[in-house]
């Protein structure tokens, strides 16, 4: 059997059943009252039986007032804890293993959604052309980073009692902790900036805060960009440094991703002229960061031919995330497993202005999600254009929902 399909153990004793992962995306299709409702568990149930056999979902937010974008998942309290245990049981219909990725935007949060944006600085999100999109940030205070840690060990508390089997910190793609981390987000003084040692204190803090909250068998994993592709900002050298510290925290295992709104490396566009492999982008730099590791290291960005696949697993990485590839066909782990050698075509946008092409490209991708969450197939043909305006008419509707929402809701 290929080593694709391959369990793996992890620190924690737990066991993954086959070396492919469901990589988080964004999905935005939250129900009305910001929890998983019919097409989200429509969505996992599909991924489920595509064969993967790590599932991660999409940001799940730590705080109804931050959220990635509109129509996003939110769990603060038990209140819709029995649809999050649908969620969990949809995922983990096909033996899975399922865990909640867990995230604050920080900074890059949507003007559109009317609330204050939070981060280690008042430093705004800078993207030519778009910066107005975004809320101009405050800096957090001690008390509010505090408060951001504890959010976070009620939320990962949370999952566990919904019937997910861990929970994976998101630091990277610019959101609340990878801004900490990056200097040119975090110019603080204080014992939360400066050294990387200070910049990376909330990310441990928080490891540390759910560790001791949640079970020995419940998976605690951190999702770390290998680095930011932005000058001056992260770098792998910081990222192995990182990794060390992680290790000694009871880590099961660091995704490696890279970019930010910024720099869209993610996506494979960078803003610092670096150029990226069309699949496993960022292969290399875990490769590299897994020589210091202690925790299986998995890798996502691009992949989408079983033989890239098998080369991440031989090159010495334990788990091969996927994200675009999925959401066209959900089946792949499965069909792969199977002998099918069936490759995905990339989602390419080839737009001269990036921030836009990023954009459409994230469309086309969710509308697959959309078109699967409804029981229909995935389209890959979808107009990159059309996908764009639906998304951005879409996001303006669930932002006028969610602003509505989120004042019934009070303080």
């Amino acid at each position: 059997m290929s080593d694709l399909f391959q369990p793996l153990h992890l620190p924690n004793g737990s066991v993954i059943p086959n070396r492919l992962a469901k990589a988080a995306m964004e999905e935005n299709l939250a129900d009305a009252e910001h929890a998983p409702g019919p097409t989200l568990i429509r969505l996992y149930r599909a991924w489920a039986k595509g064969g993967a056999g790590l599932i991660i979902t999409g940001n799940v937010m730590v705080d109804r007032h931050a959220l990635t974008g509109p129509a996003g998942v939110v769990l603060e309290d038990d209140t819709h804890l029995p649809r999050f245990r649908a969620w969990a049981a949809a995922s983990r219909s096909y033996g899975a293993q399922a865990w909640l990725q867990i995230n604050h935007p920080g900074r890059q949060l949507m003007a559109s959604l009317g609330q204050p944006a939070l981060g280690p600085s008042a430093i705004p999100v800078d993207i030519p052309g778009l910066s107005k999109l975004f809320v101009q940030p405050q800096a957090l205070d001690e008390r509010q980073i505090e408060q951001i840690i504890q959010r976070y060990v009620t939320t990962a508390a949370l999952a566990e009692r919904a019937g997910f089997t861990g929970v994976q910190i998101h630091a990277a793609h610019g959101y609340l902790f990878s801004q900490f981390l990056s200097p040119l987000s975090n110019c603080r003084s204080d014992g939360w900036g400066g050294s990387l040692e200070n910049r990376a204190r909330i990310l441990l803090r928080t490891v540390e805060a759910v560790r001791a909250q949640v079970a020995p068998q419940f998976c605690v994993a951190v999702k770390l960009n290998s680095a930011d592709f932005q000058r001056g900002g992260f770098e792998v050298g910081d990222a192995e440094a990182v990794v060390k510290m992680l290790a000694e925290r009871a880590v099961d295992l660091v995704e490696l991703s890279g970019g930010s709104y910024e720099s869209p490396a993610m996506q494979g566009q960078t803003r610092d002229g670096s150029t990226l492999a069309r699949e496993a982008y960022f292969l290399e730099f875990a490769e590299r960061i897994g020589q210091v590791a202690s925790m299986p290291i998995m890798v996502t960005g691009g992949v989408r031919r079983r033989a890239v696949a098998e080369r991440v697993i031989e090159r010495g990485v334990a788990m091969v995330g996927m994200a675009t590839a999925l959401a066209i066909e959900p089946g792949l782990p499965a069909r792969w497993r199977a002998g099918d050698d069936i490759a995905v075509p990339p989602v390419v946008v080839s737009w001269k202005n990036r921030a836009l092409a990023a954009a459409a490209t994230q469309a086309v991708v969710k509308k697959q999600l959309v078109l699967l969450g409804s029981g229909k197939p995935s389209n890959a043909q979808t107009s990159p254009l059309l996908a764009l305006v639906g998304s951005q008419l879409r996001q303006r509707l669930q932002a006028r929902r969610y602003r509505r929402w989120v004042a019934s809701k009070g303080c």
